[in-house]
């Protein structure tokens, strides 16, 4: 089995598909491209529809060509997309991840100064399983009086090892010394208990990095208290969503928190954060989320000097240049003028 985490070839010319998304998707799309322009990344944009443009366009969320496209160039940056509520209408992220067997989210947890983060010393990383687990559509029933309702929890071995063995394989290339595996296995003994055996198992192979186990109540009241004592946090994927959000709260919220969803294949890069129609179209939307998801991409691709200058670039402009910071982290500018100073910093 291969595991992607960064591409072989650093600094070959790369297509991406780019999903602009819905709200404020084209705004801070717009100001991420021109950040990763100034950095002469040699990349090659190709533009697909998803979300409600798609559905206006096409009569569907995610058109066949969009699906192609990701598939044929095997990297995504995509905007926040909306999902119409009621039925007949399924997750877009949940089919991406379906499509692609996009089994890794990996959400890290940087603290940045100017924001309204309780700590200012955080450097954590969340590997969430993304495929099984308790978000499956499969084996969710509803009594027909609406009295009970029934869900499952499927966890697999070959699932567990390969989310496992991903945290571990990140963790060894960016210098981690410890992954903590979050779980239930004291009351949910079957499928949590499966997945700590396998990450037992797993651990072995990484002796320089210690695997410590965790509780999930346990692990949400640690990171509340002391949160610089984690490091790579591994987990399935109901615990992995919550926690990756908890994770973001520490450092500011979800404008702060990018993510990326891995597969054998294909790896799709996105802001975590909704696509906040109220502000759609007034360029005040902070661009930080997908400007860190395109960071990301950059270390994916090979380019890890250049994904380490956007985030360097953004704790300068946030700490140093305050008048051009979007007004949600306390400054008096916008979409536009961060990404102004963001280019000036990259290009200095």
């Amino acid at each position: 089995m291969r595991h992607t985490i960064h591409h072989e070839d650093p600094q070959v010319s790369q297509t991406i598909a780019v999903l602009k998304g819905d709200g404020i998707g084209p705004e801070i799309m717009e100001a991420t491209l021109r950040v990763l322009d100034a950095l002469n990344c040699d990349l090659t944009y190709e533009f697909h529809d998803a979300g409600l443009a798609a559905l206006d366009a096409h009569g569907t969320l995610v058109p066949p060509e969009t699906l192609a496209a990701i598939e044929k160039h095997g990297v995504a940056l995509k905007g926040p997309l909306t999902t119409p509520i009621g039925e007949g209408f399924s997750s877009i992220n949940v089919q991406l991840r379906r499509h692609f067997d996009l089994y890794a989210n990996v959400r890290p947890a940087i603290s940045f100064p100017g924001t309204r983060s309780r700590y200012d010393d955080i450097d954590l990383i969340t590997v969430r399983e993304n495929t099984e687990g308790a978000y499956l559509v499969e084996g969710q029933s509803l009594s027909e009086d609406g009295e009970t309702a029934l869900s499952s929890i499927r966890v697999t071995r070959s699932g567990s090892e390969r989310i496992v063995r991903y945290a571990f394989e990140l963790a060894r290339q960016r210098g981690r010394q410890k992954v903590t595996a979050v779980h239930k296995a004291n009351i949910i003994k079957t499928s949590s208990g499966l997945f700590l055996e396998v990450a037992r198992k797993v651990a072995r192979d990484y002796p320089e990095i210690e695997l410590e186990e965790m509780i999930v109540d346990n692990a949400c009241m640690q990171l509340v208290m002391n949160p610089n004592q984690f490091d790579v946090i591994v987990t399935t994927n109901l615990f992995g969503d919550i926690l990756s959000d908890l994770c973001a709260g520490l450092v500011g919220g979800l404008g702060l928190a990018p993510g990326s969803n891995i597969g054998s294949e294909v790896a799709i890069f996105e802001a975590v954060h909704g696509s906040a129609p109220d502000i759609a179209g007034k360029r005040i939307a902070n661009p930080c989320a997908l400007l860190l998801a395109a960071a990301d991409m950059l270390d994916h691709l090979g380019m890890a000097e250049k994904g380490a200058k956007i985030r360097g670039g953004i704790r300068e402009v946030l700490e140093n240049d305050r008048e051009q910071v979007t007004p949600d982290m306390g400054g008096s500018g916008n979409t536009d003028t961060f990404a102004d100073a963001l280019v000036k910093v990259v290009q200095s």
